[in-house]
């Protein structure tokens, strides 16, 4: 037998362990166990039936991603599950942890199942741009109805074991020792003269059911909310052979377009945003033994909507929080902004009360400096004002304990500077949270000059503790993402003074697959925060760096986006649906007037070279320029802070796409016709003489 899959008889039940960690990967010496193994206790005599059960921490949580991109080795997973399924004794799936993508496709293979309480399952292969290709397009139907099936397989997302024994994907929940309650149950089957029940055999959860409306509605949900994806839609065409085929043929179908997903260039898109994500928290120069501190405490400075989220965001990770506030009226209404923000989540159902209350519990309010003497962390979250910001730190410099950790929340001010307000600059780190902080999954933890090692780990360490997406990156005027997002809404603007509506702007970039485009987003946020940073930088420009001049015009005209009901398209009262200004193009054609430019119609084509090659340029500078350690950590942030669509695979992953060539000879095409903002990066460049990939650095 295998080493990581053993065999054991208690009694007449077969008892077949997994004990692969970190994660019970299905890898190739997984699969040959399993296989081994059941057909050892089908032909011993004295099994009369079969438990199945992990070591460690979870059940088997998937494919090894070891074998991502190598040739399949025998026995595959299909055949394994096939395996399991037509075995003639009864067998019994112990779940704990999680049970996800081919672990839940092993589970529902074998006959019985049982999950601890707190266990997950989920077939998530849409996530990397597959669908579940070891039957569980098949079986999982046969056991929660098409309906349910389609939401889970298409979105990937888990659902908790309390969920899956009301659907019926498990038949008992459970509490103690995993090893016994298999036993036990294995046993009472016994007793109850209960034999094998295949899962693929079974068709009641498909009959009565109109599941050709519902693969009809779900093919419509998809084309609305995930256009151009494309495994979401095999992954319908796989759930609907469950019903419209035999077993057999539908395993064959689901293989056939597994292979089709397993080919697709977006499938190399999300695999890389999977493996980038795990690799961008690891910081290259930091040595592994560096200390973190203890952060048993936290402050937050400011309690408007983003400090409000940052203190959610401690207190869910069970970390107490107090809100520093100006006024005891303004720390008020912080804690109840607090509440309320917990009382949405109670009300759609994500969060109960008593859970609300034990969070609220740990969020506290107060006015004065001195009562952040004994935190451990203080993330400030004000005005993004130099001269604000030195008011702050000062005061907290003069307050907080020796080894408090001291961020701030700034988006684009230099953390060089504001770490010289204070006597202890080594630990001052940016922590930069991206609004709703307690919604979004992004956090770039800034690096000062000055930042020490063990302030920059346990900044690590806290965004994984806040359960973030943290990305390490260096000083600059707006980081890695604002950087690059400057350039992205100033040729956006552009392209209005060319010719172009935001309508059109904005339809092409979500068609490319961005969750909104870059008008809508300006809308969103409020068209003063763009000015304001474009008149900072104004002042420091060369000539030869123009700027638009639209959002001054707007400004002047008091359309602000939805905060007046007005910005470059207008919003009925307690609506945030978009709709056509009509006092705009007045606007857009004095601009282009001013500039000189004459209007004419723009392609799709020429408006994704425009804004999507200014990213990338932008983030071949900052790569040179040491500010993110690596393409991926670029890639990262706009998949996980700026809704660039994870099937493209990031800026600089979509560069590789095209061919790096084929964007630097049309980067030089544009600085030849549009000046200064356009000149090639000297990385990008090199890369493309070279023949070379940000993928090769």
């Amino acid at each position: 037998m295998s080493d990581v899959v053993t065999l054991e008889r208690q009694g007449d039940i077969a008892v077949v362990t997994v004990n692969n960690p970190p994660v019970n990967a299905l890898g190739i010496a997984v699969r040959e166990g399993l296989q081994n193994c059941f057909k050892a206790a089908e032909a011993d005599p004295e099994v009369k039936a079969i438990v199945l059960v992990c070591e460690g921490m979870t059940f088997m949580a998937g494919a090894d991603i070891k074998e991502f991109g190598k040739p399949p080795k025998s026995p595959s997973l299909p055949e394994v599950v096939a395996g399991i399924e037509a075995g003639n004794k009864p067998s019994v799936a112990v779940i704990h942890g999680t049970a996800l993508g081919g672990g839940l496709e092993v589970a529902v293979s074998c006959h019985y199942r049982i999950a601890r309480k707190d266990a997950k399952v989920g077939l998530p292969e849409v996530k990397l741009g597959l669908l579940p290709g070891a039957g569980g397009t098949q079986r999982l139907p046969r056991l929660v109805g098409v309906p349910k099936a389609l939401d889970m397989i298409v979105s990937g997302n888990p659902i908790g074991a309390p969920e899956a024994f009301e659907l019926g994907v498990v038949d008992k929940l459970i509490e103690g020792d995993l090893l016994s309650e298999g036993i036990a149950f294995a046993q009472q089957l016994l007793m109850d003269g209960k034999g094998a029940r295949r899962t693929g055999e079974r068709t009641d959860k498909l009959e009565g059911v109109d599941n050709a409306g519902a693969v009809a509605a779900k093919r419509a949900e998809i084309e609305k909310k995930m256009p151009g994806l494309f495994s979401p839609q095999r992954c319908v065409s796989a759930v609907e052979a469950s019903f419209t085929l035999p077993l057999e043929e539908g395993l064959k179908r689901e293989r056939e377009l597994f292979g089709e997903c397993l080919t697709s260039p977006q499938r190399g898109a999300l695999v890389h945003a999977f493996f980038s994500e795990r690799q961008a928290s690891k910081v290259d120069d930091l040595p592994k033994d560096t200390p973190v501190r203890e952060i048993k405490s936290a402050g937050v400075i400011g309690g408007g909507t983003m400090g409000v989220g940052i203190a959610i965001c401690f207190a869910n990770a069970g970390i107490p929080v107090k809100i520093l506030e100006i006024s005891s009226e303004a720390r008020d209404k912080a804690i109840d902004r607090a509440r309320d923000t917990y009382g949405m989540s109670v009300k759609r159902g994500s969060l109960t009360q008593d859970a609300l209350e034990k969070r609220m519990g740990l969020i506290s309010g107060v006015t004065d400096y001195a009562d952040l003497g004994d935190v451990d962390v203080v993330v400030e979250a004000v005005f993004e004002e130099m001269g604000v910001k030195q008011k702050v730190f000062e005061a907290l410099d003069a307050n907080c304990k020796p080894g408090a950790i001291l961020a701030s929340n700034t988006s684009s001010l230099d953390l060089n500077k504001i770490a010289e307000f204070t006597k202890r600059p080594e630990d001052v780190v940016g922590l930069h949270f991206f609004s709703p902080a307690n919604v979004m999954r992004l956090l770039e933890v800034v690096r000062g000059e000055k930042t020490s090692n063990e302030v920059l780990a346990t900044a690590m360490a806290i965004g994984k503790k806040l359960k973030k997406v943290s990305v390490p990156v260096g000083v600059c005027d707006g980081f890695v993402g604002n950087r690059m997002v400057f350039q992205y809404g100033r040729e956006s603007e552009f392209l209005l003074e060319e010719g172009a509506t935001p309508a059109q702007v904005d339809g092409v970039l979500k068609k490319f697959g961005m969750a909104m485009g870059p008008f809508a987003m300006r809308d969103l946020s409020g068209l003063d925060i763009g000015l304001a940073i474009r008149t900072r930088q104004r002042q420091t420009l060369p000539a030869e760096y123009k700027l638009p001049t639209i959002l001054d015009k707007m400004a002047e005209a008091g359309m602000l986006g939805q905060k007046t009901g007005k910005g470059f398209y207008v919003y009925e009262p307690g609506s945030r649906t978009p709709q056509e200004n009509p006092d705009l193009p007045p606007i857009l054609e004095a601009a282009s007037k001013e500039q000189g430019v004459e209007r004419q119609q723009l392609s799709d084509e020429y408006i994704i070279e425009r804004t999507i090659y200014a990213l990338i340029n932008e983030g071949a500078k900052i790569l040179e320029e040491g500010i993110a350690q690596r393409a991926s950590d670029i890639d990262v942030i706009y998949l996980n802070g700026y809704g660039f669509p994870a099937h493209q695979g990031g800026p600089m992953f979509y560069a590789d796409a095209v061919g790096v060539d084929r964007v630097y000879a049309k980067i030089c095409e544009f600085h030849d016709k549009l000046g200064a903002w356009w000149k090639p990066a000297p990385l990008l460049e090199k890369l493309a003489k070279e023949g070379r990939k940000f993928a090769d650095l």
